[in-house]
C-alpha cells in the first residue's frame, strides 16, 4: 500500500479512532475523557503538518515552480493522476509521494476510496486541524445550557467524528466519497447544537439540519446526473477496454469491435468529471470538436501525429495516425452530442444544483438565516468549529466541484454569482451594525466576509494579466483568514459571556479597567477582521477588490468597476460596526463589572496562537501560505480560460 495513502488515511480516520476509544473511559472520569479528545486532535495536528511538509517537499519544492503555467500545471492533481494513469499499471515516479491514492472499493459501479491533497486542499485541512485542536481547548468544562449531565463523553466523540468528517471532505477525490463525508458532518453538528447549546437550541440545530439537508439533497441530484453520463472519453483508455471486456461477457454474441464501441464508462472521479466540463466549455463555445483537448487517448493520438509529422516520417504512417485521430474525434464528437452533459441546459442545471447546495453552507444571501440562529444558540467551541471550517466547505465545494465540472455554465452566470457575492458583503455588514447581540453580530460579520470570497470565485476574466488569478487566490486567501479571525472573535465572545451570563452589547462598557489582557487581544482579533493593513482580513479583501475592477460581463466593465466600489466601501462599514462595538464593550467605566477576573492562562493557550497567525499572515501572506497554494489556485484559473473564444 502507497505511503501516502496510509498517510491521508490516518489524517482522516485517527480522530474517529480516537472517538471510539473514549468509549472505553469510565463514568465520571469527565476531565479524563476531554484531555483524550485534546491528544487526538493534536496527533491529527501533528499528522497535519507532517502531510503538508511531505507534500511540499515532493511536489511543490520537486517542481521547482517559477509560476510559469507548464510548472503550476505539473502541480495539479490532474497532472499527477494523468503520470499515474500513463505508467501501464507499474509504480510511476510518483507513486508514494505524489499525495493522490486510489483504493477500489465499489467496483461494480466505479467508487474507489479516491484521496489527494494540492495547495487549494492542503491549506483547509491545515485550518481544520488547528482549529479544532483550538477548539477542544476551549471544550474543557463544556456544560449543558439547562444544568442536566454534562455528557462529555457524547460531546467530545461527536467532535471527533466531525473532525472526521470535515477532513474527508478535503481529500477526497470521488464525488461520492465526499457526499458521504459531506453528509457525515451533519448528524455531529445537528447534536452538538441541539444538546449543548442555549435556549433555543433545538430550533437553531432543526433549522441547520433542514437548511442542510436540503442543499444535499441538490447536490445528490447533481451527482447523479454526472454518474450516469457516459465519460469514456476522459478515462484512463485502460478503463475502457475493461468496460468492453465485461459488456462482451454480458452480452452473448457481441463482438469485441462492437462491445469496444458500445462500451461505457460511468464514474464518480472528480478528476475525470473535471475534464469533460472543461471538454463542455471548450466544445459548447466553438462547436468544434477538434478545440476538445482533455480526451486522454484522443491527445494521445494527437501527440504521437505531431511527432511524426515533425520526424517527417513516411506517409504511411502518417495516414494511419492522421485516420486514428479522425476517427477518436468522430466517436467523440458523437458521444458529445448525444449526451446531455454536453448541451447547455444539463450544464445551467447542473451547476445552479450545485451552486445552491454549497451555498447553504457558505452561506450566501439569501440562503443564510440559518447561520446566525445555529451561531447564537451553539456552544463557543462549535461557533469556532462552524464559522471556522463549516462555512469554507461550501466554498471549497464550489471551487473543486462547481466550477471544475460546469465551468460553461459558471462563465454565462458569473454576473449573478458576482452580484450575490456583493449582495452578501453589503447586507451582512448592515446586518451586523443592528444587531445588539454580541454572538448575531459576529455572525453576520461572517456573512459579509464570505460574500468577498463568492465575489473573487465569481469574476470570471479571460484577459491575460491574470485579474481572475489573483481574485481567485484572494477569495482562497480570505477563507483561511476569515477561519482564524471569526474561530478567534467567537472565542473572545464566550471568554465575556462565562462571566457576565448575557451577550447583550448595550449591558456592558468599561470592560478594559478589570480586563485590559482581554481587551487587547479582542482589539487585535476585532481589526484583523475589519481588515486592517498588516493583518491577515487585508490581504484577502484588498486582492479581490482589485481582480473585481477589471470583471466586464458581456464587454461591460462598469459593472466590474461598481461591484469593486460597493466591495470597497463596506470596509467603512465594517469598521464602523467593529470600533462600534469596541466602544460598546470596553470604553467607559462601569462598576458591574469590576471583580471581572482577566483573561486566564488557559484562555490564552487558545486564542493567543489565532492572534499570532492573524499577524503573521498580515505581514508575510507570501511566506506563510501564497507561495505554495497559490500555484494549485492559479492552475486551476488557467484550465477554466485556456480554451479558444
Amino acid at each position: 500500500m502507497e505511503t501516502d495513502l496510509i498517510w491521508m488515511t490516518l489524517l482522516v480516520f485517527v480522530p474517529s479512532v480516537f472517538a471510539l476509544g473514549l468509549l472505553f473511559f469510565p463514568k465520571g472520569r469527565e476531565d479524563a475523557m476531554c484531555w483524550f479528545a485534546l491528544v487526538g486532535t493534536a496527533v491529527t495536528l501533528g499528522i497535519s503538518i507532517a502531510v503538508f511538509i511531505n507534500f511540499k517537499q515532493n511536489v511543490v519544492d520537486r517542481e521547482n515552480v517559477t509560476n510559469t503555467r507548464e510548472e503550476r500545471a505539473n502541480l495539479s492533481l490532474d497532472h499527477r493522476v494523468a503520470v499515474r494513469d500513463g505508467a501501464e499499471g507499474q509504480p510511476s515516479e510518483y507513486s508514494g509521494s505524489d499525495w493522490v491514492a486510489r483504493y477500489p472499493w465499489i467496483g461494480r459501479f466505479n467508487i474507489d476510496y479516491y484521496l489527494g491533497v494540492d495547495g487549494i486542499s492542503m491549506a483547509l485541512i491545515l485550518l481544520t486541524t488547528f482549529l479544532s485542536f483550538l477548539s477542544m481547548i476551549a471544550s474543557f468544562g463544556i456544560k449543558r445550557y439547562d444544568g442536566g449531565s454534562r455528557m462529555v463523553r457524547g460531546y467530545c466523540m461527536l467532535f471527533l467524528i466531525l473532525e472526521t468528517g470535515m477532513l474527508g471532505s478535503f481529500v477526497a477525490l470521488d464525488f461520492f466519497l465526499f457526499y458521504i463525508f459531506w453528509e457525515v458532518m451533519l448528524l455531529p453538528m445537528y447534536f452538538l447544537i441541539g444538546i449543548w447549546g442555549g435556549p433555543r437550541r433545538e430550533y437553531a440545530a432543526i433549522k441547520f439540519f433542514l437548511y442542510t439537508l436540503l442543499g444535499s439533497v441538490f447536490i445528490l441530484v447533481a451527482l447523479l446526473g454526472f454518474y450516469f453520463t457516459n465519460m469514456r472519453d476522459f478515462v484512463d483508455p485502460k478503463l475502457v477496454t475493461v468496460a468492453a471486456e465485461r459488456l462482451e461477457r454480458e452480452t452473448p454474441g457481441l463482438s469485441k469491435e462492437k462491445a469496444f464501441d458500445q462500451a461505457k464508462v460511468q464514474t464518480f472521479d472528480l478528476i475525470v468529471l473535471a475534464r469533460a466540463g472543461k471538454a463542455a466549455l471548450e466544445y459548447l463555445h466553438t462547436n468544434d470538436v477538434k478545440d476538445v483537448t482533455t480526451a486522454p487517448a484522443l491527445q494521445a493520438a494527437r501527440k504521437e501525429l505531431a511527432t511524426l509529422q515533425k520526424g517527417k516520417a513516411d506517409a504511411a504512417k502518417i495516414g494511419t495516425a492522421t485516420a486514428s485521430v479522425k476517427a477518436l474525434e468522430d466517436g467523440l464528437a458523437d458521444r458529445l452530442d448525444s449526451e446531455w452533459f454536453f448541451r447547455p441546459a444539463f450544464q445551467y442545471t447542473m451547476f445552479v444544483f450545485l451552486f445552491i447546495g454549497f451555498a447553504i453552507k457558505v452561506p450566501i444571501f439569501p440562503f443564510h438565516t440559518w447561520l446566525p440562529d445555529a451561531h447564537v444558540e451553539a456552544p463557543t467551541p462549535i461557533s469556532m468549529i462552524l464559522a471556522g471550517v463549516l462555512l469554507k466547505l461550501g466554498g471549497y465545494g464550489i471551487i473543486r466541484i462547481a466550477y471544475p465540472i460546469c465551468p460553461w455554465a459558471a462563465e454565462q452566470l458569473a454576473l449573478w454569482v458576482a452580484l450575490l457575492g456583493i449582495i452578501n458583503i453589503v447586507y451582512g455588514a448592515f446586518a451586523a451594525m443592528a444587531q445588539t447581540d454580541f454572538k448575531k453580530l459576529v455572525a453576520y460579520s461572517s456573512v459579509s466576509h464570505m460574500g468577498y470570497v463568492i465575489l473573487g470565485i465569481a469574476v470570471w476574466n479571460t484577459a491575460p494579466n491574470g485579474s481572475w488569478s489573483m481574485g481567485m487566490n484572494g477569495a482562497m486567501f480570505q477563507m483561511i483568514a476569515h477561519g482564524i479571525t471569526s474561530a478567534g472573535m467567537f472565542f473572545c465572545v464566550g471568554v465575556i459571556y462565562d462571566r457576565a451570563h448575557h451577550r447583550n452589547l448595550d449591558n456592558f462598557r468599561g470592560l478594559y479597567e478589570p480586563m485590559p489582557m482581554y481587551g487587547g487581544i479582542s482589539a487585535v482579533m476585532f481589526f484583523a477582521a475589519m481588515g486592517l493593513p498588516g493583518m491577515c482580513g487585508f490581504i484577502g479583501e484588498v486582492m479581490v477588490v482589485l481582480s473585481t475592477w477589471t470583471f466586464a460581463p458581456g464587454g461591460q466593465q462598469w459593472v466590474g468597476i461598481t461591484f469593486a466600489v460597493l466591495s470597497a466601501l463596506t470596509v467603512v462599514l465594517t469598521a464602523a460596526y467593529i470600533l462600534w462595538t469596541i466602544q460598546r464593550v470596553f470604553m467607559g467605566t462601569n462598576a458591574a463589572y469590576a471583580k471581572f477576573s482577566d483573561i486566564t492562562l488557559w484562555e490564552l493557550s487558545c486564542v493567543v496562537p489565532l492572534v499570532i497567525l492573524a499577524v503573521l499572515l498580515g505581514v508575510m501572506p507570501d511566506y506563510f501560505l501564497l507561495k505554495w497554494m497559490e500555484p494549485s489556485v492559479t492552475n486551476l484559473v488557467d484550465t477554466l480560460v485556456s480554451y479558444k473564444p
